[in-house]
């Protein structure tokens, strides 16, 4: 099968499925719940970075110093555009439904909190969509394992992301088709990395290198503290368990698919 096809699979497949099941989980799952998602996705994001992206990076580069330094900046990058864009509101997977609630019923008013939602979004999925693109574009394999802890911090992201819709004024099948244009930003960014990485391929590494940042900047600087709210001992247990998982869903995927590394 064609890269780009491959690309464009792991884009809508992954945008559907985050969408559907975060809108099944937003009405049905328990508050208590949500901890155990983000712990999943901090789990499976900081297993792809340090198990297949950066691995994949350091043996492909003649220049490790350089990529450490596009990673620096990167994080660097991501802190300042979260200020600017106002990207904490669009990680609300760390906090708890009724955190979510109370944050979008009493911080904002007339909708506006839903449009920023839908607008912080767009550019987040585009970002991942170029993020996708750029490891299918190195490693097929390493694309469907990059895609997969996409998805994994995805789904939590848009139950927070639906919640807050639905409370900023939104309905319920507006609030559906609000998340699915905002998906749609996946492929729009992944079809434009395709065609400008194919023709720069000797800068994948560096663009590899700035998608490990975000991956974790987003696990560290905007999941984990919501993860520390909670100092139980049992939920505190619980969430190193479900980080174990994700890693090691990442690795399991990672020895099936890249045996050779």
């Amino acid at each position: 099968m064609p890269i780009l096809a491959q690309i464009l699979i792991a884009c809508i497949a992954g945008s559907l499925l985050s969408l559907a099941l975060a809108a099944a989980v937003a009405f049905r799952v328990k508050a208590r719940w949500i901890p155990m998602l983000v712990s999943y996705a901090v789990g499976a994001l900081l297993g792809v970075v340090f198990l297949d992206i950066l691995p994949h990076i350091f043996s492909e580069t003649k220049n490790p110093s350089r990529i450490a330094a596009f990673i620096l900046f990167g994080i660097l990058a991501f802190f300042v555009l979260e200020k600017l864009l106002l990207w904490r509101h669009h990680h609300h997977g760390e906090e708890d439904l009724g955190e979510v609630q109370a944050h979008a019923v009493h911080g904002h008013d007339s909708g506006r909190s839903g449009w920023m939602i839908v607008i912080g979004d767009s550019f987040h999925n585009f970002t991942d969509g170029v993020i996708i693109a750029a490891a299918f574009i190195a490693d097929p394999r390493l694309g469907v394992v990059t895609a997969v802890a996409i998805i994994a911090h995805e789904i939590p992201q848009e139950i927070g992301d639906f919640l807050v819709l639905l409370h900023s004024g939104f309905g319920k099948r507006m609030a559906l088709a609000m998340n699915a244009v905002s998906g749609l930003a996946t492929v729009a960014g992944a079809l434009l990395a395709w065609f400008a990485l194919a023709s720069v391929s000797h800068w994948i590494p560096e663009i590899l290198a700035i998608a490990a940042a975000s991956m974790i900047y987003v696990a560290v600087a905007d999941l984990i503290p919501g993860l520390h709210k909670r100092t139980a001992i049992r939920e505190t247990l619980v969430q190193v368990a479900f980080i174990a998982l994700g890693i090691a869903s990442i690795w399991l995927i990672h020895a099936a698919l890249l045996p050779e590394h």
